[in-house]
This record gives C-alpha cells, sequence and structure tokens, in this order.
C-alpha cells in the first residue's frame, strides 16, 4: 500500500522512545531521541511503494538491539520487529612473550576496538588449538571492546604460536603469529625432580591412613544416625496427632468465617442502590444528533446510537455527544451496550472544548476520560491504552463524573 498519508514511527523498546516520526507527509522532530536527531533519514523514494525504511548514519555500537516500526492509518494500524546487529571489525592482535612461568614461556596477545565482545583463538604450528588460556575482555566509552589473552607454552617444540580474534557477527578473523626460541624455556633441576617423587610417596601414605579413618569414622556415623531416626519417629507421630487436632479447630473456626463473609457480602450489596443515590444524582442523556457522525443513526427519542453498516471506513473518529453539560456537581447513569460480545465501543466523558475533526488519540491530557472495548479487550483509554482484567462481558455500564471547571459532556463512541 501507499504509505505516503500514513502515520510512521520508528521506536526501540518503548513507544516514547521515537528514532524516527513521520506525519502529515512530513518528519516530526518533537519525540524523537536525542541520540538519532540528524542521523536517521526516511527514504521517501520508498513510501509509495510501501515501504517505510529508514537510514542510519556513523553507526555506533548504542544503535545495536530491537525496533519496532509502527503505521497507522485512520483507526487502523500495525506494527512489525526487527533485530538489528551493529558488528565492528577492530585492530589486529599483537602478540609478545612475557617472560618465563611455571616451567614454560608467558605469551600475551592484545587487541582493541571489536564488537560485539570477540572470540579468541591459540594454536600451534600445525593448527592445533591450545583449550588452556586467561581471557579477560574491557569495554570503552564507546562500548567496543579489548581483549587480552594468555598463554603458557611447556613443550620446548612447539615453534610457533599464532593467535586470532574472529568477530562471530561478520565471521572476519585477524591473527598475528610469533616464534618461540627453545631457549628462552627454563631450565629442568634434578633437585626438582627428587621433590616431586618424594611429595608423591609422602601423599600415596596419607591418603591410605585417611580411607582407614574415614571409614572408622563412617561406622560411628551410622550408629548415630540410626538412633536419630529412632527419636524422630516418636516425635513425627505426636506432632501428627497434634495437629489432626489443630487442623478440625483452624477447619471449623474457617467455615464460621466464611459464614459470615458471605452475609456481610449479601447486606453490602443490597445497599449499592442507597450509595448510588446518596453519592450521586441521577442525569438523564439526550443525544445531540448534530454532533453524530455521518455512518452513525440516533433514534427518534435520542436515547440511543447505532453504526450504519455501510462496508465503509471513513478514517473519522466515529462518535456522538450528549446534549448536556455539567459543570458542577455529582451525577452518573448508565449505558446499555446490545451486542456487548461482538461489537467494540468506548464511553465516558469529555471537556466541551475538545477537537474532534478528523482522527484523534483520546486520553485524559487531550480531555478525554473512556473506557471501551477493542479487539476483544477492555482499554482505559490512557496515552498509553490501559488494559482492564474483567471476569464478566459488560452489558451495562454506568458512568460517575464529577465535573472540572471547563464542564464535561457525555461522550459514546
Amino acid at each position: 500500500m501507499n504509505a505516503e498519508d500514513m502515520e510512521l514511527r520508528w521506536f526501540r523498546s518503548k513507544f516514547s522512545e521515537a528514532v524516527f516520526i513521520y506525519q502529515n507527509r512530513q518528519e516530526q522532530k518533537e519525540e524523537q531521541l536525542a541520540g538519532y536527531a540528524g542521523r536517521a533519514l526516511l527514504v521517501r523514494d520508498l513510501l509509495s511503494q510501501g515501504e517505510a525504511a529508514v537510514r542510519i548514519s556513523q553507526v555506533q555500537v548504542s544503535d545495536n538491539g530491537l525496533y519496532t516500526c509502527f503505521f497507522r492509518k485512520g483507526v487502523f494500524y500495525e506494527e512489525a520487529s526487527l533485530e538489528l546487529k551493529v558488528a565492528g571489525v577492530g585492530s589486529a592482535p599483537e602478540v609478545r612473550i612475557t617472560g618465563p612461568e611455571e616451567d614454560g614461556v608467558r605469551v600475551l596477545c592484545t587487541a582493541s576496538g571489536w564488537f560485539p565482545k570477540p572470540q579468541v583463538q591459540w594454536r600451534d604450528g600445525s593448527g592445533e588449538k591450545f583449550l588452556a588460556f586467561s581471557e579477560a575482555h574491557t569495554q570503552d566509552a564507546e562500548g567496543l571492546f579489548s581483549v587480552e589473552a594468555a598463554l603458557v607454552v611447556r613443550d620446548r617444540s612447539v615453534g610457533n604460536v599464532t593467535c586470532s580474534v574472529l568477530n562471530a557477527v561478520l565471521g572476519q578473523e585477524k591473527a598475528m603469529a610469533i616464534f618461540i626460541p627453545e631457549a628462552f624455556f627454563p631450565q629442568a633441576s634434578p633437585w626438582k625432580v627428587a621433590f616431586l617423587v618424594s611429595l608423591t610417596v609422602l601423599m600415596l601414605l596419607v591418603l591410605g591412613a585417611g580411607c582407614y579413618i574415614k571409614r572408622e569414622h563412617s561406622i560411628k556415623l551410622r550408629e548415630m544416625e540410626e538412633k536419630r531416626r529412632l527419636r524422630q519417629a516418636k516425635e513425627e507421630a505426636r506432632q501428627t496427632k497434634e495437629k489432626a487436632l489443630q487442623d478440625r479447630a483452624e477447619l471449623q473456626s474457617q467455615l464460621n468465617w466464611r459464614k459470615d463473609v458471605y452475609l456481610a457480602g449479601w447486606k453490602k450489596a443490597q445497599l449499592y442502590a442507597d450509595w448510588r443515590t446518596e453519592k450521586f444524582q441521577p442525569r438523564p442523556v439526550t443525544l445531540n444528533p448534530g454532533s453524530a457522525a455521518s455512518s452513525l443513526v440516533v433514534t427518534h427519542e435520542k436515547t440511543s446510537v447505532t453504526r450504519k453498516n455501510t462496508g465503509v471506513n471513513s478514517g473519522d473518529e466515529e462518535s456522538v455527544l450528549g446534549f448536556e453539560d455539567i459543570s458542577s456537581g455529582r451525577w452518573y447513569w448508565e449505558v446499555e451496550i446490545k451486542d456487548g460480545d461482538g461489537c467494540e465501543w468506548a464511553l465516558g466523558v469529555c471537556r466541551k472544548d475538545v477537537k474532534r475533526e478528523g482522527w484523534c488519540r483520546e486520553y485524559p491530557e487531550k480531555g478525554f476520560w473512556l473506557l471501551g472495548k477493542f479487539r476483544g479487550k477492555y482499554f482505559v483509554y490512557t496515552r498509553q491504552p490501559t488494559e482492564l482484567s474483567l471476569r464478566q462481558v459488560l452489558h451495562r455500564v454506568g458512568v460517575f463524573p464529577r465535573p472540572s471547571r471547563k464542564g464535561m459532556s457525555p461522550s459514546i463512541t
């Protein structure tokens, strides 16, 4: 469909976090996030083809994430979401030898300016991977990652080692190799070998003594556990008996409480009509045919309204107001909704000076206080409609307004 006359909105996780807004055939900048000002531009050539494309320039790490495209024409709207993945390839890795460590040579690999977090691999000269190495990542103020990976090489014959840094999103990799001379490895000491042999024998002796002590200790623990189970069985039998007596008393108390609550609720239900008459005054609502949309028909008595089944949507709000203005006092009236299961509707009050030409969004800041049913769900019409959880379908609704200084008019949509 041609989208030149639609309202288009690109936003992030919330409707108010606008990346770009197009309405009335022009860009709207009042609600746009500051970070996208001047960077988000509409591809106007595609609007007539039904494509609401936005080009984001000067891509940043913060642009990564979920985007939603919302489009509306008249009372109909829809939206679609997509995930934008930002990726950047940083510097080539720098590899250097930092010195001997643990019978080997420690090699350090560093790289910066990558997004998202890169993957690091170490390989020997034949292409085999080293699995044991340390790795640390940090992010700068722009959200780009730096990586530092340290490898300890213990094989004197390994020769070359290669560090590679991979961007998994783009599938791009940068690598750097270094040669480790055999002279860099520490020399083995005969005293160290003798110490390791002695330490191994000592550990075997300690392990044997520990197994014997553990076996004796396990026998004593089993005897103590058996005595504890017997005492626990006696205590549980006593507690079970006491709990049965207590549950019986609680059950009787619960039955008495439910009876009292039921009687109190019944009395309160009988007082509803008296409360309504005491707090609010009944007021008949007479509909004003002159305020009705062309698709609506007001009955001769001016007390009900129906919609013509023309099959054509004018795109304007289809509503009718009451004749009576309310400027003071507390009033109420009741509205009967025919076909409450199948129709869509909204009703409530509005300020006398509201604008109703064309399509508009109804919420308190615009002068409307409404609730209604749309797509099988009930809503309170706030800036972001608030869904209601009702246990039954509404067929009769009471409206209880208290007017402000500007006055109100009954409104049925």
